[in-house]
């Protein structure tokens, strides 16, 4: 297979640290799994924390840094989010990869290459519960030979037997100041001009997730060249213009339903999607510091209702409907209650 043309590779992956000690800011993590590199005695391990914060990088770093690049491909068995998760890929895949034994090569090219191999499941939240438990007992099976890395956003969703089988590590979102030191160093990298105002609005639209973050920046630059401004990053991020979203909020608080349908409306008309309008919508109410804590948790309890129902399939309009009737209710029927 042609290697990548640099200009074509993600930044994602060209600028992904190839060390533990270099993943930023999960200093706990890096100490303890720094002292188990040295030892090579590895356990099972349970990477846990939101998307973006290193957990995969970690992952992949510790494989490299055991068996450097000649043993890595017989050694590593590495199944992301595209991959079939149900119980059929652990009974087959999983579990022919984990049989075969391998002995120890100490010393090989400078790397420790310990007895045993390292399968990694990205996502492992997405694994059925069927999957996960036919996953238990192929660990307890081949543990002499195998270990296991789990890696996830929301560690209740992973069994308790799979869970206490594994050493637990939970990653940070990242700090602003991390989040904008890794982006000046692209940027320096790549020759690229960014406005300090682009700057943060970059931090806050990525919400503590370097890789969105650094896939926005490649990708207004790829398409508006080496000079970004904030609306560049705005128009690639998917995020919902402000203004779009101040004005529906102030037609459900103006209590005029036919307004607040017509910015329904709009939304919808636009293309925008509405998961992410109840997002930032979100972060307005909470904010808001002219309504009260009642009708806050009302219209966020509401919110967090039509989310779900987005995700099990609903119809956006009458979602976001919903919503603007809630929201309206919450805010003009309090007020009447106090006048």
């Amino acid at each position: 297979m042609a290697p990548l043309v640099p200009s074509s590779q993600p930044w994602v992956e060209k600028y992904r640290p190839k060390q533990v000690k270099d993943v930023a800011q999960q200093d706990e993590v890096v100490r303890v799994l720094t002292n188990t590199l040295e030892t090579s005695n590895c356990p099972h391990m349970l990477f846990y924390g939101p998307p973006g914060t290193g957990k995969t990088t970690t992952a992949l770093a510790i494989a490299r840094q055991l068996f450097g690049p000649e043993l890595y491909k017989s050694r590593v068995l590495e199944l992301n989010a595209s991959d079939d998760r149900g119980i059929n890929i652990v009974r087959t895949k999983i579990k022919d990869f984990a049989a075969v034994a391998v002995k120890s090569c100490k010393g090989q090219g400078g790397y420790p290459c310990p007895p045993f191999k390292i399968i990694i499941l990205d996502e492992a939240d997405s694994m059925t519960e069927d999957a996960q438990n036919a996953l238990r007992r192929t660990m307890e099976t081949y543990s002499r030979g195998s270990r296991f890395f789990f890696l996830c956003n929301y560690i209740s969703r992973i069994i308790e037997p799979l869970a206490s089988r594994c050493a637990k590590f939970r990653f940070k979102p990242l700090s602003e100041d991390i989040m904008i030191t890794r982006v000046l160093h692209i940027c320096q990298e790549e020759g690229l001009d960014l406005e300090p105002e682009a700057l943060s609005t970059l931090s806050s639209i990525s919400q503590g997730d370097l890789r969105r973050a650094i896939t926005y920046l490649q990708s207004a630059a790829r398409l508006f060249g080496s000079s970004i401004t904030s609306k560049d990053l705005i128009s690639v991020s998917g995020v919902i213009p402000q203004e779009v979203v101040d004005s529906f909020f102030a037609a459900c608080r103006s209590g005029n339903f036919d307004l607040a349908n017509k910015e329904v409306n709009n939304v919808i008309a636009e293309g925008y999607p509405v998961s992410q309008m109840f997002s930032q919508l979100f972060d307005i109410v909470v904010e808001a510091d002219d309504i009260s804590d009642e009708q806050i948790a009302r219209i966020c309890k509401k919110l967090g209702e039509a989310d779900k129902r987005l995700v099990d399939g609903s119809d956006e309009y009458l979602q976001l409907l919903d919503v603007a009737s809630s929201t309206m209710r919450a805010i003009c029927n309090m007020q009447e209650d106090f006048s």
